[in-house]
C-alpha cells in the first residue's frame, strides 16, 4: 500500500546493505508484502530467502510511539524467540548505526507460507487456527515485567500511569497535524474515571497487532502452523488489549469460542469479569485513536487506507464508549 513512511530503496543499495551483513550473493531482490509503515523487500542469496525491512526516514511523519520502533521489533522478536516456542524469523542482522543508510534497517529469515489473510483453508482448518491464535497469545502473557509502557518510549510505574500516556501522546501526535479528537479526549476522561481498576493490572507482553496479515500459515506433514512477524508495535501493558485483534469492535463476550480457545492454554484463565471487560474496551478505544490519528500521518483523503481508518474507528469508539459510559 501506498504510504508516505516507507524508505525506498535500488537494488545496488540492497545488494551493499546485504554484503556489510556478510551476505554477499544476492542474486534478486524485490518489494514484499502489503506494510504501511517499514520498507519490506524480499532478496534470494545461496538458495536462501531472506527479508530486508528498512525503516523510515528521521524526516518522514511518525507517531510518538512510532519512533524507533524498528530497534523495538529486533527487541520483541528476541523475546518471542527466547520464552516461547512460537516461530518467528532469525535476525541475521541489524544496523542502527545510520552508516550506510539515514535510517535503522535489519535482515532476518524468510518464512515461507501464505499470510493467514490470504491462505486458503478448509472450514476445519480455519476452525483450528482460530483455536491457535487465542492459545499462541496465552504464551506472550506469560512473559510478564514490572514496569509498563513502548520500550522504545518511557516505561511507567503501573498501567493507569501508561495507558494515559499512551492516549495523551496520542492526542498530541493529532494536535501536531492541526486536527483535535474529541472522542480522544472523551477516552481519556473515561480512564481518569476507571483509575482504580487500571492501576493494579499485572504487566506482560501484549502484541496488540495480532491481525491476519501478521501471522504466516505453513503445512508441515497435513499439519497447520503459524509463525508470527512484525511484532513491531508490541508493549508492557494489559493482556486484554490483545483481544481487540480477535473481536474489534464486537463486545469480548459476543466471542465465548475466543475465550474458551485463550482459557484452555492459560494459566489464568478470563472471567469475562466487569473489569476486565471495561479493560477490554479501553483497548477497543486506544485502537480506535491510533487509526483516526495515523491517517493524518500515512494517506491523503484520495487513499483507501483513509477511509477503511474512517469507519474502522468509528466502530470501534462505538462499541468502546457503549461498555465504559
Amino acid at each position: 500500500m501506498i504510504s508516505r513512511t516507507k524508505y525506498q530503496l535500488d537494488k545496488a543499495t540492497i545488494l551493499q546493505l546485504f554484503a556489510k551483513a556478510g551476505i554477499p550473493n544476492v542474486t534478486h531482490a524485490e518489494p514484499l508484502g502489503d506494510g504501511e509503515f517499514n520498507a519490506v523487500y524480499l532478496a534470494h542469496a545461496d538458495q536462501q530467502d531472506y527479508v530486508l525491512k528498512v525503516a523510515p526516514r528521521v524526516s518522514a511523519p511518525v507517531m510518538r510511539y512510532e519512533q524507533s520502533m524498528m530497534e523495538s521489533e529486533v527487541f520483541w522478536y528476541e523475546q518471542l524467540r527466547a520464552d516461547t516456542d512460537i516461530r518467528v524469523p532469525k535476525v541475521f542482522a541489524a544496523d542502527f548505526s545510520r552508516e550506510l543508510l539515514p535510517v535503522p534497517y535489519f535482515i532476518m529469515e524468510f518464512l515461507p507460507g501464505d499470510p493467514l489473510n490470504k491462505a486458503v483453508l478448509t472450514p476445519e482448518e480455519r476452525a483450528e487456527v482460530d483455536r491457535m491464535l487465542p492459545a499462541m497469545a496465552t504464551q506472550l502473557h506469560a512473559i510478564s515485567n514490572a514496569r509498563f509502557g513502548y520500550v522504545q518510549n518511557a516505561l511507567y510505574d503501573n498501567w493507569y500511569t501508561a495507558i494515559h500516556a499512551f492516549v495523551s501522546q496520542t492526542l498530541e501526535d493529532c494536535a501536531r497535524k492541526k486536527r483535535r479528537s474529541r472522542r480522544g479526549e472523551r477516552l481519556l476522561r473515561l480512564i481518569e474515571q476507571h483509575r482504580a481498576i487500571l492501576e493494579p493490572v499485572a504487566g506482560c507482553m501484549v502484541n496488540f497487532d495480532i491481525w491476519p496479515a501478521n501471522s504466516i500459515v505453513q503445512r508441515e506433514d497435513g499439519n497447520i502452523r503459524l509463525c508470527w512477524i512484525d511484532p513491531e508495535r508490541c508493549f508492557w501493558g494489559d493482556r486484554m488489549f490483545d483481544f481487540v485483534c480477535f473481536t474489534f469492535h464486537q463486545p469480548l463476550s459476543d466471542k465465548p469460542d475466543v475465550i474458551a480457545a485463550y482459557n484452555a492454554a492459560a494459566k489464568t484463565p478470563i472471567t469475562l469479569s466487569k473489569e476486565e471487560q471495561l479493560r477490554f474496551a479501553i483497548g477497543q478505544g486506544y485502537l480506535s485513536l491510533i487509526m483516526e490519528t495515523e491517517k493524518y500521518y500515512r494517506y491523503s483523503p484520495l487513499n483507501y487506507g483513509w477511509w477503511r481508518n474512517v469507519i474502522a474507528c468509528r466502530l470501534l469508539y462505538r462499541a468502546a464508549f457503549a461498555a465504559l459510559s
